[in-house]
Order: C-alpha cells, then sequence, then structure tokens
C-alpha cells in the first residue's frame, strides 16, 4: 500500500499524501521542450508521449500519484464528436436536438479509447507511485456538447436542460454508458484510483443538480464498485455538499473556497481532498507554504490527501511546486489529528 492509496481508503497517515491536478503540463520546462514537436491530440493518443508527459513531475518532484496525462474529452471523437483545441474544447457542431442526440454513438467496451487503456498498462509497469485515472462526469460533459465551448455560467445549457428535458436525459444516458466504460477500462488496465470530474457542477442550482446530474454520476460511481478509490470533484458545488454526500465515492475533492474543516461536517465518512488555491503558487515560496500549511492544518480531523483547488496554472514556477511538495511531506499528522 502506498500513502496517497491508504488515505483514499479513508485510513490515517502520518502525513497526508499529495498530488496536483494538471501536475503535468506547461508550467513544466520538459513538457513545452515536448510541445514544440507534438500537438496535444497527439500526446494524448500516443500512450508512450502520454505516460512520458505522465511522469515527468514525478521525475521531478516526490508526488505520491501520478494521475494519466489525457482530458476529459477523449472519450467524445469515437462518439462522433469532433473537437479542437484553442485552447480549450470548441466543438464544430454542438449537440442541441434529438436527432443530434440520437446520432451519437455508444463504443463497445474495449473499442472507445483502446489508447487510453494500453497508456496505463504502460504507466502501470513504469510508475514508482500509483497510477489515477479520470474521466469527466456526464453533467460536465454534455455542458461542453452542447454549449459548443467555453462560458463564464454555461447559461444556455442550463436552459437546454429545462427547454428539453426528454432530450438531455437521452443525452446524459448516453455519456454515463461512455463513462463507465471508459473507467472501466482504466481499471482493467491496472489504474488504482479513479477521478470523476464533475467541473460545472457548481453552475447549477441544487434542484437543477439534483435532476441531471447526481443521479449520473451516482450511476458511473455505482457501476465502478469499490475496486478501487472513487474520487469526485465539482468545482464551486458547496452549495450541493448535501447530496454529494451522498454519492458512493470514497473521496470528495474540494476547491479553494471554503476551508477543509467546515466541509468535512458536511461530507461525513468521506477522505477529502484538495483544496490550495492555485493562485498561490504564483506568489513566492513562502507564501505557497504557508497557505499549505492552513490547508494541512484545515484537514485534520480525518484522512486528507492534499491537493489544489484546481488545476496547475501555466505560470507556476517548478521551484514553487518543489517547496509545496516538500512543506507537505514535513507536515506531520498524529493519530488523534486524524479522527480515524
Amino acid at each position: 500500500m502506498s500513502v496517497f492509496l491508504d488515505a483514499a481508503w479513508g485510513k490515517s497517515t502520518p502525513h497526508a499524501p499529495v498530488w496536483l491536478m494538471r501536475q503535468a503540463g506547461r508550467y513544466l520546462p520538459e513538457y513545452r521542450h515536448l510541445k514544440e514537436r507534438y500537438g496535444f491530440w497527439e500526446m494524448v493518443r500516443t500512450p508512450e508521449l502520454a505516460v512520458e508527459v505522465t511522469l515527468q513531475p514525478v521525475r521531478r518532484f516526490p508526488l505520491d500519484a501520478a494521475i494519466l496525462f489525457s482530458d476529459i474529452m477523449t472519450p467524445l471523437p469515437p462518439m462522433g464528436v469532433d473537437i479542437e483545441f484553442a485552447p480549450g474544447p470548441v466543438l464544430a457542431r454542438p449537440v442541441r436536438t434529438g436527432s443530434d442526440v440520437d446520432a451519437l454513438r455508444v463504443p463497445a467496451a474495449g473499442e472507445l479509447v483502446p489508447f487510453v487503456a494500453e497508456a496505463v498498462r504502460l504507466l502501470r509497469a513504469a510508475s514508482p507511485v500509483p497510477v489515477i485515472g479520470f474521466a469527466g462526469a456526464p453533467l460536465t460533459l454534455a455542458t461542453y456538447l452542447v454549449q459548443g465551448g467555453g462560458s463564464k455560467d454555461h447559461a444556455e445549457f442550463r436552459a437546454w436542460l429545462r427547454q428539453d428535458p426528454v432530450s438531455a436525459d437521452a443525452l446524459l444516458d448516453k455519456l454515463t454508458e461512455v463513462t463507465i466504460r471508459y473507467l472501466r477500462d482504466q481499471i482493467d488496465a491496472g489504474a488504482q484510483a479513479v477521478q470523476l470530474f464533475d467541473s460545472w457542477a457548481g453552475v447549477h442550482d441544487a434542484a437543477g443538480y439534483g435532476r441531471f446530474g447526481l443521479p449520473h454520476a451516482r450511476r458511473v460511481l455505482e457501476a465502478l464498485g469499490d475496486r478501487v478509490p472513487r474520487i469526485y470533484l465539482a468545482v464551486g458545488a458547496s452549495h450541493l455538499y448535501g447530496p454529494i454526500a451522498s454519492l458512493p465515492a470514497e473521496v470528495v475533492s474540494v476547491d479553494w473556497r471554503r476551508p477543509l474543516h467546515e466541509c468535512r461536517a458536511e461530507l461525513p465518512g468521506m477522505a477529502l481532498q484538495g483544496n490550495l488555491d492555485p493562485g498561490l503558487l504564483l506568489t513566492t515560496p513562502e507564501l505557497a507554504v504557508a497557505g499549505a500549511h492552513e490547508v494541512l492544518r484545515a484537514g485534520l480531523g480525518g484522512p486528507h490527501i492534499f491537493n489544489l483547488g484546481h488545476g496547475v496554472l501555466p505560470g507556476t514556477n517548478p521551484d514553487t511546486v518543489a517547496r509545496l511538495v516538500d512543506a507537505v511531506h514535513e507536515f506531520p499528522r498524529t493519530e488523534g489529528d486524524q479522527g480515524s
């Protein structure tokens, strides 16, 4: 067992394990060097390149887990969706009608994105730390499919859900099945934990999330069983922690907007992951470490996996990340502090 897997299963650990969302990417010079030769999709779709990018931060920092280099949009092209990155995902033709939904394919298990499963197999053999697989939650994937690109609040998508609930249900059902198959493929290939990214759940009110988000997230997580720890992330969603607490997940990843000790009371029995503000990594190492200590103190009282409240920002200094990781490992957690 590893300290990361112990914490994810709800066990006491001597220190908080640490990994960072988007720990592989543009802030690392070795990634930028590789990016000069290969496009984003080429790196995602070439297992050897995906493994190399995944391992770059693990070689540089003493991280406790490696998350596969990929994108939540990866299973959508096999469904018949044309996606480009500019730099965020942009769809040539958004999904807006019942016929659009009907046209989407649901590839068979094992045929969805075989290059991802191969990357996980290679990574499991090469990584010195546990491998995390991931997928986008059905509600978040539907957000991009209907909206067609970036948005501050995805108001058009929220309106579409209420105006055409029949098409919405059909779309979410298809995305749920694809997500289940996609994550099962990753687990079968060797992923030792999985994270379900519900990045846009927080733009919905409790009624909208309860109608269109929660049931599909539950179906995905239930279908995976407890073969590996299941991590659920919903950004800007502290108003939804009541229903989120009912999900069959071992870990809930918390963004930076609320301290962990407040969130723990609303998410009983779950390990917490998070929740340093990524913006602090754009300051000085001293300020980042001070912020980490605040998070670590707030995370006492139960199992805690240290992470950011969202992904590493491109302008982050790798030296600051190095200081941060060391500071997390040096912060002691006693048995009495953890409540388990």
